[in-house]
């Protein structure tokens, strides 16, 4: 579908282009929400007519979001969520939940304006993009963690989940026998306790074992009695 454009559109155009787009994208978004025009002729003779009212109204759009965009620019969220062992969050963080969090700090931001590929699934801290105006954006910090005080070590810089690792690996005192045949355990290492203690010899000859001597014959004090 051919549209004409009443605001710039990331990737798309600027006020006043003719683009063509899928039909799906104009009818669900871009002509509901009032961004553009089915390009026919007279939608194009309605444009030329409001087009000095259309680029004053966006210009002062733009004022504004540019003076909003101080106080929100930088601005950072912190968002604690469960999450497993490995930092997989049970659920994600959608650009509502970071519009909300924006605004119990006082700033008024649409859901929409939240610019995200994907939901957020995993802790961590990464930069949004806040999409104020089609010509102005900020970008803004959030880190979502398990705790504050996890969200503190995040904030400084740390990676929690390399560190957790490296704790993980640092207990571990089983070592590689590099002679031990298929099948058979690994060779418990020194250190380990009870490795020295408790530990049973075989037996050094499993016939003699198994197939005692007979015990000598108890000497008599006297010869055979009549």
């Amino acid at each position: 579908m051919d549209v004409i454009l009443l605001e710039r559109i990331e990737k798309l155009g600027a006020i006043g282009d003719v683009v063509k787009v899928k039909n799906g994208f104009a009818r669900n978004f871009l002509l509901p929400n009032g961004k553009a025009l089915r390009a026919n002729e007279s939608n194009r003779k309605v444009f030329e007519s409001k087009r000095a009212e259309i680029e004053a109204q966006n210009e002062e759009r733009r004022k504004v979001a540019e003076k909003d965009s101080k106080g929100i620019e930088g601005a950072k969220i912190q968002l604690i969520r469960q999450a497993s062992n490995a930092g997989h969050l049970y659920g994600s963080v959608s650009a509502r939940d970071i519009a909300e969090a924006l605004e119990t700090q006082g700033h008024k931001v649409e859901k929409n304006q939240i610019v995200l590929d994907r939901p957020i699934k995993a802790i961590g801290v990464q930069d949004v993009k806040v999409a104020l105006h089609p010509e102005v954006s900020v970008l803004i910090q959030i880190n979502v963690a398990r705790s504050p005080e996890e969200a503190e070590l995040q904030a400084q810089g740390k990676d929690v989940m390399a560190e957790m690792f490296e704790k993980d690996e640092a207990g571990f005192i089983e070592e590689f026998d590099p002679e031990a045949e298929p099948g058979e355990n690994a060779r418990v290492s020194s250190e380990a306790p009870g490795a020295a203690e408790g530990a049973v010899e075989p037996a050094e000859d499993a016939e003699e074992a198994s197939h005692p001597e007979p015990a000598e014959a108890e000497e008599t004090d006297e010869a055979d009695k009549a």
